[in-house]
Formats: C-alpha cells, structure tokens, sequence
C-alpha cells in the first residue's frame, strides 16, 4: 500500500510526492521534443528542400499525434483509479483495451496522413519538389504512428501506477539513437543512400518501434507490473466506449491548444517576416515553459485519481491544489529567469536585429502568459482524474479559441483593429499591433481557461466531500 496515496500526508508530503513523480515526466517531454529538435537541425544541413518539406509534414504530423493521443491518455485517470481502488488485475485488462484503442486510432490518423495535398491547400503554392518530399516524409511516419500511439498505453500505465522513471530511461536511451540514425538516413552513410527529410521520418519510425519493444520488454520482466496481469486480450465494446468517451473530449483539448497556436502563427505572418520570426521566438519559449506545468499535471492527476479511486476525496482535493501550488511556484521561478535573461534567450535564438527587437517587445508578456497557461493546464488535469472532460473541452474552446484566437483576429487584424492599442502600449510597448494584441487576447483567453476551470474544480469538489454532520435530525 506504500504506493498509494498516503491518507494521513501532510501538504508538504503532498509536495514533495508530487515533485517526485513530475521530474521523471518532464524528462521523458524533452526528450519526447528533441526528436522535432534534431529534425530540423539535420534536415536544415541536407538542403532547403528537406528542411521545408520536414517543417510542413511535421505540421501534419504533430497536429494528428497530439489529437490521438489525447485520447489514448484517458487511460491515466481509469487505469489511475484502478490502481487506487486496488483493482490489480482492471489495470492490466484497462491497459490492453487501451492498446487495441492505439491501434485503432493509429489507422485513422494514417488514412489522414495519406493525403497531403488536402492540408497543403491551406498553404499556398508548395513547390513540386517539396510536395514530394512531404509524401515520402509523412508515408514513414505512418510507420511510425502505430508504436507512438501504443507507446502512449506504457506512459499511461507508467504514470498511473507512479513508475515514470520506466518511460524516462527509455526516452532518453532514444534520443541517442535517433540523433545516429537520422545522420545514417538524412545524409547516407555506410553505404545507405541519402534520403532527407524521409530518411528524418524513417529514423522516428525505427526508434519508435524500438521504444515500444524495450517498453514490452520492461513492463513484462518487471515485479511490480506482473502484479497487474498484463493482457491484450480481445477488443472489448463497453471497454472502448469508456476510453472513447473520456479520450474523445481530451484530444479535443489538446488540438485547440495545438491549433490556437498554429492559427496565431499564420494570422501574424501577415505583418512580415521579423515580425513572424519574433513570433516564433515566442512561441517557442511558451512551448518549453509549458512542458513543466505539463509533467506536473500528469503527476498530479495521476496521484489524485488514485485517491479517488481509494474513496479518499480529502487527500484527493489536497493533491490537486499541491499541483496547483506546485504550478503557481514553478511559474514564478520561469518568469524570473526569463525577465532576468531576455538579452541572453534571444540571442541565443537569433542574430537578426529586427526580429530580435520584435521579440524584444513580446517577451514583457511571457510571465502573465505562463502564469496563466500553468494554471489552466493543471486545472484541465485534475479534472480528467476525476474523469471531467467535456467541460474542460467546451471551457477551453470558449476562452482559447473564441476569446484568445477570434478575439485577437478582430482586435490586432479586423473590424475591431487599434480599439485596444492602448493595453498593449502599456503591456507590451512597441510590439506590432497585431502580434501584441493576438498575444495579449492568447493571455486573456488562458486566464479565462485558468478561472473557469478552477471554479468547475470546486463545484466538483464540493459534489464529491462529505458534508459535515449538522447535529440536527431531520
């Protein structure tokens, strides 16, 4: 039982559980973005070609795997509760039902990946050359769907049962062979022929398959999992439609977070290429912020989903808010470093002078961003531990794409343009119009998210505690 949440755990106990499950997640996220990382840096080497068709099928590719595999998490909070209720041997048949859903999902998202051309007309003219570079890049990451999506069933499993150093160790074991067999298949070595950006896509399929076979292999020799029976078993409906139903609306979530941002970029292209490169330096920084609430996130859902599951709603509501203590800290500790080393983060991302000016006048808005973005997405988390979904996914639409997207189109680019100029003049003095006000609307879409969702918490909450005895008969 020393696995279990600890009924009787003090708030700093509560903390410091926390801490130890999230390191080892946010570890497995770096390593998990590398590959994106060591992609474009090879691909960039091997000619423009490559690095243009790898930037646009990863796109594609992203865009997919982030939706599926919000959906294949919502084995964290049923396999979470499981192992929290001490049903040993549902988290094992749990975790069987979720890789048929993998494979399953993983056919989806490859009949949607074998059409290019249909995500291609939103950009423009693609040169020939880059087009068929994009099919042969997307046509190995097909291959390497499968073993992503059902490497997600280990995370899921891993973290749920509070073993996330498993998937932690063989992350970074792939990073080491994916930085050699990208140089082997982008440049061709040892007699194997250069094939860029496909060489790029075949590389992630490789390691991905190699992943999930050393995560078999772990999860199958290791006493703590035998104790759970692990099994595939046959798909079973009833099953399915419980990890649908709660998987469904979470990678609806994870696509507006993805698309919000994706949207942005394209809206802001039209105030030129600095401006976009400024942009970018955002968005890229706001990416690898987020990876810290994220791992705590995951962590804190998956302790507090096991103490749903054990019918301790009290140690339950006290991990969350650790979470969210855990998360409001973290951000603070972010913005310091940020604000203290803004001429140092952009340099190192740029030595253009215009697009670092731009990205000189975005930056201030950083710390309220990602106070917010940490709030909202722990918040999200906890409330897929107690199996919510569908309101977090209608909060979100609402303040991230309607508010923050929407909201910042007609403000910084349509009807509404310059009526809110003078809140950037003080947030974020001398930013492009459009860029400043997107990101300020993107600020107050989270904070909406963040307020909401906390609110829903408690409302939840307050469903699931005991009322106090009144004293009263009736």
């Amino acid at each position: 039982m020393s696995d279990l949440p600890l009924a009787h755990a003090t708030f700093g106990q509560t903390l410091a559980r926390i801490t130890r499950q999230a390191w080892p997640v946010l570890i497995s996220q770096w390593a998990g973005i590398s590959f994106g990382v060591l992609d474009t840096a090879m691909t960039g080497h091997a000619g423009p070609t490559a690095l243009a068709a790898m930037a646009l099928a990863a796109s594609i590719y992203i865009t997919i795997f982030v939706g599926l595999m919000g959906v294949v998490h919502a084995l964290i909070p049923i396999i979470a509760q499981h192992f929290g209720a001490r049903r040993l041997e549902a988290v094992g048949e749990a975790w069987g039902q979720g890789v048929w859903l993998a494979l399953g999902l993983s056919v989806v998202g490859g009949v949607l990946m074998m059409f290019p051309d249909v995500w291609l007309s939103f950009s423009g003219d693609i040169a020939p050359e880059v087009r068929r570079s994009i099919g042969a890049y997307l046509s190995m990451l097909i291959l390497a769907l499968p073993a992503a999506l059902v490497f997600r069933t280990i995370y899921s499993l891993s973290n749920a049962v509070s073993r996330p150093k498993l998937v932690m160790m063989i992350g970074l074991g792939s990073v080491g062979f994916k930085a050699g067999l990208n140089y082997l298949l982008i440049y061709g070595a040892l007699g194997l022929p250069a094939m860029g950006a496909a060489g790029a896509g075949l590389s992630t399929a490789i390691v991905y398959w190699m992943s999930v076979a050393a995560g078999l292999w772990l999860i199958s020799r290791d006493p703590f999992f035998r104790q759970f029976k692990l099994r595939i078993g046959r798909p079973q409906w009833r099953a399915q439609g419980e990890l649908l139903r709660l998987g469904i609306p979470m990678g609806g979530s994870y696509l507006v977070e993805v698309c919000a941002f994706t949207f942005m970029a394209l809206l802001v292209a039209r105030e030129g290429t600095f401006v976009s490169g400024g942009h970018q330096i955002m968005s890229n920084l706001a990416a690898l912020c987020y990876m810290m609430p994220m791992a705590l996130g995951v962590a804190t859902a998956s302790l507090t989903a096991q103490a749903i599951g054990a019918q301790d709603h009290e140690c339950a509501r006290r991990t969350a808010l650790g979470g969210m203590a855990l998360g409001l800290i973290g951000a603070v500790l972010t913005s310091i470093v940020l604000l203290g080393g803004q001429a140092q983060i952009i340099a190192a991302y740029t030595n253009n002078a215009d697009v670092a000016r731009v990205a000189a006048t975005l930056l201030p808005m950083i710390p309220l961003f990602h106070l917010f973005d940490s709030m909202q997405c722990i918040n999200s988390y906890v409330l897929r531990a107690y199996k919510i979904a569908v309101m977090p996914l209608v909060i979100q639409v609402v303040a991230l794409s309607l508010v923050g997207l929407v909201g910042g189109w007609w403000l910084g680019f349509g009807g509404g343009m310059g009526l809110t100029s003078g809140i950037t003049d003080v947030l974020v003095p001398g930013a492009p119009l459009g860029a400043g006000t997107m990101w300020m609307m993107a600020m107050a879409g989270l904070a909406l998210s963040a307020v909401l969702l906390h609110g829903w918490f408690w409302h939840i909450v307050a469903r699931r505690l005991p009322r106090p005895a009144t004293g009263l008969t009736p």
